[in-house]
């Protein structure tokens, strides 16, 4: 899957940490009911990987990828679960040579324009910008612009529905990443209603 490609599929990818297999069929099941198909499924929890084994089966048209993944160990693991893409909340020599080498899409999160410059001598141009708001929100990425113009992003780290917008507005930034949409104690239905909602503000 190229990145790229991923990252134009839905303007918000949910984040998501999963207890079990049982609340990940259900919560996944609502998100794309309300129209969010690409999921990042967490490594916070000791069912996971089960969690994204699961929900790939489940639901084959959606996009399903795992999240905080930190070494080559955790995305071949993730990988074989049947993970289509990977999320790391940064990178390292050894994990950009592990996306090459299996020909993963990685959204690496980058803070910086040397973070961004080390990715790119790896051949990658998109990019998990991490935590968003700490380093600087919508006006970071809006000067990242004019330095490296090829690359694209997926904000993540406060990003919540009153400034989604002054993310997705920006012509580097492709799609965004929250967790927002499944809160604590949060019934399928409110889930559901919650990724609607997303994609109204996106105008989707």
């Amino acid at each position: 899957m190229n990145p790229r490609i991923l990252m134009k599929r839905a303007p918000v990818i949910p984040v998501l940490a999963f207890d079990s297999v049982d609340q990940a069929l259900e919560q996944s099941q609502a998100l794309i009911a309300g129209g969010l198909d690409v999921l990042e499924i967490t490594l916070r929890t000791p069912a996971a990987l089960d969690c994204i084994k699961a929900v790939s089966e489940a639901f084959p048209d959606a996009e399903v990828g795992a999240g905080t993944v930190l070494t080559p160990a955790q995305l071949d693991a993730v990988l074989n679960a049947g993970a289509t893409f990977a999320v790391s909340p940064g990178a390292t020599d050894a994990l950009w040579r592990a996306a090459v080498d299996t020909q993963c899409a990685l959204l690496a999160g980058t803070a910086t324009i040397s973070d961004i410059m080390r990715g790119m001598e790896y051949g990658f141009d998109a990019f998990k910008f991490f935590p968003a708001e700490i380093n600087g929100g919508a006006a970071a990425l809006k000067s990242f612009a004019g330095p490296i113009q090829d690359a694209v992003f997926c904000p993540t780290g406060g990003v919540k529905p009153g400034n989604l917008m002054d993310y997705l507005s920006l012509p580097n930034v492709l799609c965004a990443g929250g967790t927002w949409l499944t809160p604590a104690g949060a019934t399928a239905e409110q889930i559901e209603a919650l990724a609607r909602e997303a994609l109204q503000i996106a105008g989707r």
